[in-house]
């Protein structure tokens, strides 16, 4: 037990709770947004994969990580605008188009990456990391002298990620847009009412899911592997899905359970450093059963909107 309280190995399990679950942050923090105006993107899978594709494409060809950046939260923007045209605007099932975006994404990143990468499979080199003056040179949080970094030594992206999460909870909280995003998932018939689009209500929602969840995957394919193979996404997209619903509406829950669930997807690293002999495919069901685990103690304390996944057609009831 001792050799698991080391200085070492705690200062792994934040960067490594960081590194994994800024991904799931991004993805889940969009998805929070588009569930609340009444919109499930179980496509979220397929926006990352996209975002990562991009991220990396242009990161690598422009030799700017921000670049980079950018270039996946406009693919997954761009992928999301078919939810909007066939599901918001044309009120096609929800679930079976988001499945249809997963599954065309993961062979289209697959065969366009392997056409034009096959041979040379290249790398992206570290992200630069800002060290916070003072509080990065402490033990365990500090991670200055580390080469993961930890709470106080990230890259940029990360603490934009926290600006995104506190800008979107004072959204959701304190203007009217993040009134007219709770009510089209509440009472997209009230809101109609009151003069405001439902649809573009919906559909903004929607590509603000798309861009984050791109951003996402940019961050894996940049930041945290820094480089992109088929499938790199893993099933994150599904997870960030299960985070949404369990935050019940609210970002601060967002970032607890994206750090929770990070550092489930790398206990792996941790052991290893920690010297524990354990089966790898235990510790790659870690996740997933961490999921089973969360949804029977919190499931039924979760909040759905009472329009969620529902197409809204003007004067039905």
């Amino acid at each position: 037990m001792s050799d698991l309280l080391t200085t070492d190995v705690l200062t792994a399990l934040i960067a490594g709770g960081i590194l994994a679950g800024v991904p799931l942050l991004f993805a889940s923090l969009g998805e929070m947004v588009a569930e609340r105006a009444g919109v499930l993107n179980i496509g979220l899978e397929g926006y990352m994969l996209i975002g990562a594709y991009f991220g990396f494409l242009v990161a690598y060809h422009g030799g700017n990580t921000f670049l980079g950046f950018l270039g996946g939260a406009a693919a997954g923007a761009a992928v999301s605008l078919i939810m909007v045209a066939l599901c918001v605007q044309m009120g096609l099932d929800q679930i079976v188009v988001g499945i249809a975006i997963t599954l065309v994404a993961e062979g289209a990143t697959a065969l366009i990456f392997d056409a034009n990468f096959a041979e040379s499979r290249p790398t992206l080199g570290a992200t630069g990391r800002i060290d916070i003056p003072g509080l990065s040179q402490l033990p365990v949080v500090g991670g200055a002298d580390t080469s993961d970094g930890s709470i106080f030594s990230q890259p940029p992206i990360v603490y934009i990620g926290l600006i995104i999460v506190a800008l979107t909870a004072w959204t959701l909280r304190r203007t009217h847009w993040g009134l007219n995003i709770r009510a089209a998932g509440d009472k997209p018939s009230a809101l109609d009412a009151a003069g405001v689009s439902v649809v573009a209500t919906r559909a903004w929602a929607t590509i603000f899911c798309g861009a984050m969840a791109g951003l996402g995957g940019a961050y894996l394919s940049i930041t945290a592997a820094g480089l992109f193979e088929d499938f790199i996404t893993q099933g994150r997209g599904f997870i960030a899905i299960v985070l949404a619903m369990l935050a019940r509406g609210k970002a601060l829950w967002v970032l607890i359970g994206s750090f929770v669930f990070g550092i489930s997807l790398s206990i792996s690293d941790v052991l290893q450093i920690a010297g524990v002999d354990i089966s790898t495919d235990l510790v790659f069901m870690l996740p997933f059963v961490t999921v089973i685990v969360v949804l029977i103690l919190f499931g039924r304390r979760s909040y759905l909107p009472a329009a969620l996944a529902l197409p809204y057609v003007r004067g039905a009831r």
